[in-house]
């Protein structure tokens, strides 16, 4: 399968910010947005949807990224996420991933079908744009691995929950934690199974505050 290329990319004036989220789908963690302005004479090989690369490849295209690119990175909290939801948590993100590159680019490519509240005409959304633009998949990979880092720098402030290998994401592992440990302040209480946990929990402090709750013998 080909991999992302600039033919869509030159049909937009220069310089063109391409730019991706991650973290839309995990239970914890912010999500995060990076916004990519290549060189196109000069970038990494092997460029491709963060999604299809292992981490280690991720790992070292970021870096040589860092060397040749223009890049910012734009992210949204948890608090945020629970406020706006998580949609529009993650236009916020990507907004801010694009003020971050420290100038205005002549145009922005936006993986997906809806562009962020911004006031800028010179955008336009691609769909699967991360498997067709080189530029937005540049931003996946930065998205991605800036994400992990953060979550793996998380998992040591609250162990048990797996995140140095789940990232958040609702695994097994995860869920399971979550019954057993509880949730964290980094859980979005948003979502469906964060509120489900929370309300077991409110539950069972209310039995055993409750006389009934109680058994006696003798």
């Amino acid at each position: 399968m080909a991999r992302p290329c600039f033919r869509i990319e030159r049909e937009f004036a220069q310089p063109l910010a391409g730019v991706d989220e991650a973290g839309c789908a995990p239970l914890a963690g912010p999500v995060v947005a990076a916004a990519v302005v290549l060189d196109r004479e000069h970038f990494p090989r092997g460029i491709d949807d963060s999604k299809k690369l292992d981490l280690a490849t991720r790992e070292a295209i970021l870096g040589r990224l860092e060397k040749v690119a223009r890049i910012g990175v734009g992210i949204a909290s948890v608090e945020e996420i629970d406020t706006l939801n998580i949609f529009w948590a993650r236009m916020l993100a990507m907004q801010r991933a694009v003020e971050a590159l420290g100038f205005e680019p002549a145009y922005v490519l936006v993986d997906g079908n809806r562009l962020p509240r911004w006031e800028r005409t010179a955008a336009t959304a691609i769909v699967a744009g991360d498997t067709k633009c080189r530029s937005i998949a540049a931003a996946s990979i930065v998205a991605k691995v800036t994400r992990d880092r953060i979550m793996l720098d998380h998992s040591r402030t609250y162990p048990g929950y797996g995140w140095e290998t789940n990232r958040g994401y609702p695994t097994l592992h995860h869920r399971r934690a979550l019954v057993e440990l509880g949730c964290t302040p980094l859980h979005r209480r948003s979502f469906n199974l964060v509120r489900e946990r929370l309300a077991m929990g409110r539950q069972h402090e209310m039995e055993l505050a409750s006389p009934l709750g109680h058994t006696t013998t003798g």
